[in-house]
């Protein structure tokens, strides 16, 4: 498994142009909050609370969320909803870059996500959007055995995505916009990270499957 350093990883995405779409559909803005533990960096994962209605439900996730309004930058919307969802300060945090923004494969939304470094691990006080929150190695990410298709249901539909286990069997997986997002940084480094197709199985009985 590819190890990344802090500092390489300050380096490129201090340096990265990021690919910024136009807003055409629902805005949302995520914190890809990093820190250093034993030499490895870490990432700061959620995973949403159950909620009726929300199609994130439960998910593993960046924390963030749709912007307030069309004056909200995103970067601003990442920053209160961390702050919001977790009780953590981001202006307390060094800025580190921005990722590509992302739509999403089968929801009409653009999600912009912002990168930052935590020199010390604060305590957190998760508000009642979110179940837990944990961190995860960056190395561990990669591991092979870690990564498996997984089904969902979604709208009538049966689905298959690229997906990475990080809480353990019979759990809620890494998948969708957020595998996506992780994806996205590690091709900054030409690091593989799963795999790309999205499998949408909306077919009659025998026909092929859809890749989009």
């Amino acid at each position: 498994m590819s190890q990344l350093s802090l500092s390489t990883i300050q380096d490129r995405l201090a340096r990265h142009e990021p690919k910024i779409l136009p807003v055409d559909r629902r805005h949302a803005a995520v914190a890809m909050v990093l820190r250093e533990e034993k030499g490895s960096p870490q990432l700061l994962f959620i995973r949403r609370a159950q909620r009726a209605g929300d199609p994130w439900s439960g998910d593993i996730a960046f924390p963030g969320g749709r912007l307030d309004s069309e004056r909200e930058q995103p970067q601003q919307a990442a920053k209160r909803e961390t702050l919001e969802e977790l009780g953590l300060d981001l202006g307390q945090a060094e800025y580190m870059g921005r990722l590509d923004d992302l739509c999403g494969a089968t929801l009409p939304v653009l999600v912009s996500c912002f990168a930052y470094h935590l020199p010390a691990t604060r305590a957190l006080r998760l508000n009642h959007e979110v179940a837990a929150a944990f961190w995860f190695d960056l190395a561990e990410l990669l591991d092979p055995q870690r990564h498996h298709l997984a089904c969902f249901h979604d709208r009538g539909r049966r689905i298959t995505h690229p997906a990475v286990d990080l809480l353990g069997r019979e759990q809620a997986v890494l998948w969708g916009i957020t595998y996506r997002l992780i994806r996205s940084f590690y091709q900054l480094f030409d690091i593989p990270f799963g795999t790309e197709p999205v499998l949408v199985d909306a077919r009659p009985q025998g026909e092929p499957l859809e890749f989009r």
